[in-house]
Order: structure tokens, then C-alpha cells, then sequence
């Protein structure tokens, strides 16, 4: 003989239902693209980086061409650093231009309207020497309140010449105060989530590329700003070098595996910090006795971090591209294309 089911057990079955599908919500996968950036002069990436650009990002690549800066001998500004390839791009592409924001402080109305036709004319050289085609641009410029309106000028004037879509780089004070600071006549903004504490001596100090607390006193206002955002997430680690308690260069090329060498350096009682036990050379760098590095490294770990913190604050249902700064220094080793996947998931 069957029972008949009770309504209180159809209620709570009702209810872990209702709790296994809110829960599947809130796990299931982003639908982001991913991309990375590549900031070197020369492009060329090894076979690994290739294989990672193909199976994580499907080719897609946001390629500085050049910087803009100021020449004050010259008094103009003038493009450094331009791109020049070695191999051959496969690549759904993005040019970069990085502008310093001097550039702006100098330059006059009629001047912005000449750099954007020259900027222009550049990108449109340099994408035909290759047969390289783009649907947008992207800037990377740090602008100010006495820069704003120079910039943003800049920004219209390209978009009229090029007829291309625009992007513009955030930093996170410019989210927060987005009133004071502007928000630039673009089509998307990329927000830099990295670089976002004071680079400091002190070795106990957080991490300056990044930390959650810094982090924390900016995102909440994430949803309110005025332009569809991707995401940049870092991928590069770098060593500070301190001597007599004051910091003298920051450097890239300073890693774990020079600083691990104990012919030349000790281990100090702070976790990832090292003492220079004699004076020598090391990659173009002088180092002194008892100079002090700081390591700030960028492993899976903080990622996950970084991508948590953030995916709170943005909505799964907005499509947007996480970018991974960059491929051209990363070490395939240190992240695996499983790890991206995993991070990017989250958007």
C-alpha cells in the first residue's frame, strides 16, 4: 500500500529546488571573452606563448603599436617605441596607443588635432605593412582634471578621422569619481584592475600590484559607471630594488629565480624580500651590498583573488573580454591555459 506524500515534505522539496537552481546561478560560467595584451617593442612570440594565445584567448590580442610622449627639446610630441615584428601576426587584433599624459599638458587645441591625424596616419601604416585588420582602438592614458578636456578632444578628434570604434583605459579612482574625473567619448572603458598601491620600501607593505583592502574602498561603484567595461588582470610580477630605506627602481627583469641565488642573495626575515650579499651586476642592474629586493609576484592564487573580489560587483549577463597583461614577458610555465580559462569563467 502507498503512502500519500505529505505537504510538508512537497514544501521542502520544493525549497531545495529552489536552492540547488539559485546556487547553480550564481556558479555557472561567465560568458567572457579573453584576450591578452602584448607590450614589447618587437613582436615575436615563442611557440608555448603562441599555443596559449590560440587555446586560451582564440587569437585574440590587444598589440601595443607605439607611446606618445613629449620632447622638450623639440617641444612636440613625438612616437617612441614603435612597434616592429619579427614574425608574422595570426591574430583577431586590437592596436594600443599609450599617450603620457605631459603629452596633453603641452599641447595646444590645434596641436591635439594634428597628433590624432598623425596618430592616425601611424596605426594605419603600420596595420597595412602587415595586412592587419582592426575594428577598434584602444588608448591607454592616465589622464587628470587640468588634462580632461584635452584628452576627451583628442579622443572625438580621432574617432571623426578613423571612424573606428574607441576604447580608453580606467583606473580605479576614475570609477569612483567618475563626476569629478570624467568618463571619456568612448564606445567601452578597460579597467586596470592592477597597479593599485603606493610602491613603498617599507618591506612589510602590501602588494602594490595588487591588494583587496585598496581594491575594496573603489569597486562598489563598478555598477554605476557610465561605460560598458572589460577587464585588464595582471600577469606580470616585478622586484623593487631599495637601498638605505628608499626605493630605486622598479624592474621586470629581476624574478625569483635571480634572487633565489644565494651566492648573491640572502633571504631577510619578510617573506619574498632579499639581501644582496656583495656587490655585483646582474641584468644590465648594479646592486650594492645590502640592498634589499621586494618581490610582488602575480600567481593563480591572487588572480583568483582579484577575479572574485571584481565578479561581485558585475553582472554575468553583460558580455566583456578579460584581458591578461601580458603574453610577450609571461613564462608559459607560471600560469597554465586551465588557470585563465578558470579565471576568466567568473566574468
Amino acid at each position: 500500500m502507498k503512502h500519500p506524500i505529505s505537504p510538508l515534505y512537497l514544501f521542502r522539496l520544493f525549497l531545495l529546488m529552489l536552492h540547488l537552481t539559485v546556487l547553480a546561478a550564481c556558479q555557472r560560467p561567465g560568458k567572457a571573452d579573453t584576450a591578452f595584451y602584448y607590450w614589447k617593442q618587437t613582436f615575436s612570440l615563442d611557440k608555448p606563448q603562441q599555443e596559449l594565445l590560440q587555446k586560451v584567448a582564440g587569437h585574440k590580442l590587444y598589440l601595443r603599436f607605439f607611446d606618445i610622449k613629449w620632447d622638450e627639446k623639440a617641444n612636440r610630441a613625438y612616437p617612441e617605441a614603435v612597434i616592429n615584428f619579427k614574425q608574422k601576426i595570426n591574430a583577431q587584433l586590437t592596436p594600443v596607443v599609450f599617450i603620457t599624459n605631459q603629452t596633453f599638458e603641452k599641447l595646444s587645441l590645434p596641436g591635439i588635432d594634428s597628433l590624432a591625424a598623425h596618430s592616425h596616419k601611424l596605426i594605419t601604416k603600420l596595420a597595412s605593412s602587415q595586412n592587419l585588420q582592426y575594428e577598434q582602438v584602444q588608448f591607454d592614458c592616465d589622464w587628470n582634471l587640468s588634462t580632461k578636456d584635452k584628452y576627451f578632444h583628442f579622443l572625438k578628434t580621432f574617432k571623426a578621422i578613423s571612424n573606428k570604434k574607441l576604447e580608453a583605459t580606467i583606473r580605479l579612482h576614475q570609477i569612483k569619481y567618475q563626476i569629478k574625473t570624467g568618463v571619456p567619448p568612448v564606445d567601452r572603458g578597460i579597467l586596470m584592475f592592477y597597479n593599485m598601491g603606493k610602491i613603498s620600501a617599507k618591506p612589510g607593505d602590501p602588494n602594490s600590484i595588487y591588494n583587496a583592502k585598496d581594491a575594496e574602498t573603489y569597486i562598489s561603484h563598478l555598477p554605476k559607471y557610465l561605460l560598458p567595461l572589460d577587464i585588464a588582470l595582471p600577469l606580470f610580477s616585478w622586484s623593487i630594488h631599495i637601498r638605505d630605506g628608499k626605493v630605486i627602481q622598479v624592474y621586470g627583469k629581476i624574478g625569483k629565480s635571480i634572487l633565489s641565488d644565494q651566492n648573491n642573495f640572502d633571504p631577510t626575515s619578510h617573506k619574498n624580500v632579499f639581501k644582496a650579499r656583495r656587490s655585483f651586476f646582474t641584468e644590465g642592474v648594479y646592486v650594492k651590498t645590502d640592498d634589499l629586493f621586494k618581490l610582488e609576484e602575480t600567481d593563480k592564487q591572487l588572480l583568483d583573488e582579484a577575479a572574485g573580489q571584481l565578479a561581485r560587483h558585475l553582472s554575468k549577463d553583460e558580455k566583456r573580454a578579460i584581458i591578461y597583461y601580458e603574453i610577450g614577458n609571461l613564462d608559459p610555465a607560471m600560469f597554465k591555459a586551465k588557470d585563465l580559462q578558470e579565471i576568466s569563467a567568473r566574468f
